[in-house]
């Protein structure tokens, strides 16, 4: 059978296949042989997410390149790890999971040892496998309400896959135990414990130990070219620069600047690469120069001042370059509208790469830790034009949304529009969705009157895992979408009803709680 090709925004297809593998098959020879266009492609259980750039090609264009091409071979079996990892089936889902199948406890805790389990795929987080067993008697649903926070070492179960959570995350997987395998360890010549093809045993143990989670970074010590000295950290203030595409075969997904204009827009006024890293703020940021720095902000509505000098004090315009004297300190306010701030620095930021990126990705936990009072931060030599004195292409501030605010989005429905009913459709266009507290870098959580109701077919149905992008709006089975953010799991396994424009994923960055969303689909 022809594989379908479904729209994600406009800029992504998903192609949908019937035979388990043959999304990595062809994950693998797109890595081998790249069409032209086309950017790092994400496999799941039966599908494979193709980004592509709208410049170079198109869907059709792609579509047709796809239908010509030969997958790879399977790896070669001889080539497989195996693992044995010691379990305490002690999870806070384990009766319930156990009554679902009709089994009792004791019998649950059987079938999932004495099967073996293969890593079929990478995603949802660095270093978590999907582990595909050989008893087809082991599915169990997805919870209706996804976690907010699932321990590292936690066991679980969705559809017919088991996998091991490498640090604190969401999750909606049924929890089952608990194991003290490091799973992931960017200090290891290979992070992720296992790879696709591995095979993976889990064995009853009475205790494990507590799984302390590696540092995946240095924390910042003494830069060589000290510039600037935090004095206050303020609310989750970050490294970021414009992420880490090229890792998705570990679990990783891009992260990076939440909104990368305004984030491009102060690196270009003070001369920088656009990727050289910056901070990010949501305010009550207050930084102290050690040595002279030119320096621009852009990004939310929010006071800025400098003070300190022999001078009174001032306040810098955003978009703008200006220099801080040694001595002189810069505030940046909270947002009045608009949420984030990006504070640049001539030279960029001296941080430690991971992975090839200097960004934080607090879903993954890679990168450098939060910004905290009392670093001290450098520069890494990345300024290779002269200060801007023309317009950047920052946004407006006081043109962002301000809390109670409606923001409409233009939104390509799919890839999963087919599991709601057409009612549900409607009401995703003309309701207005409000942006609950709840929401950060993994995901704008999303709430309304009335929630989305799937279709009768779709009641009760496991969507295996898939690839996702930011701007996909994810709906969990109580019907309330959650728009992705830069963070978001790599895949996932709740239907995305549609996924907003590229010309406006900059704009999740700077949407607060309070503000209102509404969603005009477009044609692609």
């Amino acid at each position: 059978m022809t594989p379908q090709i479904r729209p994600v925004g406009d800029d992504a297809v998903l192609v949908t296949f019937d035979a388990p593998g043959s999304a990595v098959a062809l994950h693998r020879s797109l890595r081998r042989r790249p069409l032209p266009g086309v950017g790092h492609t994400v496999p799941g259980a039966r599908t494979l997410l193709i980004p592509f750039a709208p410049g170079r090609t198109d869907a059709a264009t792609l579509a047709r390149a796809l239908r010509t091409l030969t997958a790879d071979p399977p790896p070669d079996p001889e080539e497989a790890h195996r693992h044995e990892l010691a379990v305490v089936y002690d999870g806070e889902d384990l009766a319930t999971a156990a009554e679902l199948l009709g089994w009792s406890v004791e019998q649950l805790v059987r079938r999932h040892t004495t099967a073996t389990w293969r890593v079929a795929f990478m995603g949802f987080a660095p270093g978590f496998g999907y582990l595909a067993g050989d008893d087809p008697a082991l599915s169990l649903p997805r919870r209706d309400t996804p976690r907010t926070r699932v321990p590292p070492g936690a066991v679980a179960m969705a559809g017919d896959y088991s996998g091991v959570y490498p640090r604190e995350s969401p999750g909606g997987w049924q929890l089952l135990g608990r194991t003290d395998a490091v799973v992931w360890d960017t200090a290891r010549r290979a992070p992720a414990l296992w790879r696709p093809g591995d095979t993976v045993r889990f064995a009853p143990a009475r205790e494990v130990a507590t799984v302390r989670v590696p540092r995946p970074s240095t924390p910042p010590g003494a830069p060589a070219d000290p510039v600037l000295e935090v004095l206050a950290a303020g609310l989750q203030t970050l490294v970021q620069d414009l992420g880490r595409p090229g890792s998705v075969d570990l679990g990783v997904s891009g992260s990076g600047a939440a909104d990368p204009r305004s984030f491009r827009a102060a690196q270009r006024a003070v001369g920088n690469r656009t990727d050289a890293a910056a901070l990010e703020t949501l305010g009550g940021l207050r930084l102290r120069a050690l040595r002279p720095a030119v320096v621009a902000t852009a990004g939310a509505a929010a006071d800025l001042e400098v003070t300190g000098g022999t001078g009174p004090s001032r306040a810098p315009l955003p978009g703008r370059p200006f220099v801080l004297a040694p001595g002189e300190e810069l505030s940046v306010g909270a947002a009045r509208r608009g949420l984030r701030t990006y504070v640049a620095v001539r030279g960029g930021l001296d941080v430690t790469p991971v992975l090839g990126s200097r960004a934080t990705d607090l879903l993954a936990g890679l990168g450098p830790d939060p910004v905290t009072a009392g670093d001290v931060l450098g520069t890494a030599g990345d300024a290779v034009e002269a200060v801007a004195t023309a317009d950047t292409g920052a946004p407006d501030p006081a043109r962002l949304p301000a809390p109670g605010d409606v923001v409409t989005l233009p939104v390509v429905l799919g890839p999963r529009d087919d599991w709601f009913t057409p009612d549900a459709l409607d009401v995703l266009a003309s309701q207005e969705w409000e942006v609950t507290a709840r929401s950060d870098r993994v995901g704008l959580r999303l709430t309304a009157e009335q929630p989305l109701t799937r279709t009768a077919t779709a009641q009760g149905a496991e969507l295996p895992s898939e690839g996702a992008v930011t701007g996909a709006l994810q709906v969990p089975p109580d019907g309330l979408p959650v728009l992705l953010g830069p963070d978001h799991p790599l895949t996932g396994g709740y239907p995305v009803v549609a996924t907003v424009a590229a010309s406006h994923r900059w704009l999740l960055g700077q949407i607060p709680p309070g503000a209102r969303i509404r969603c005009r689909p477009v044609r692609t």
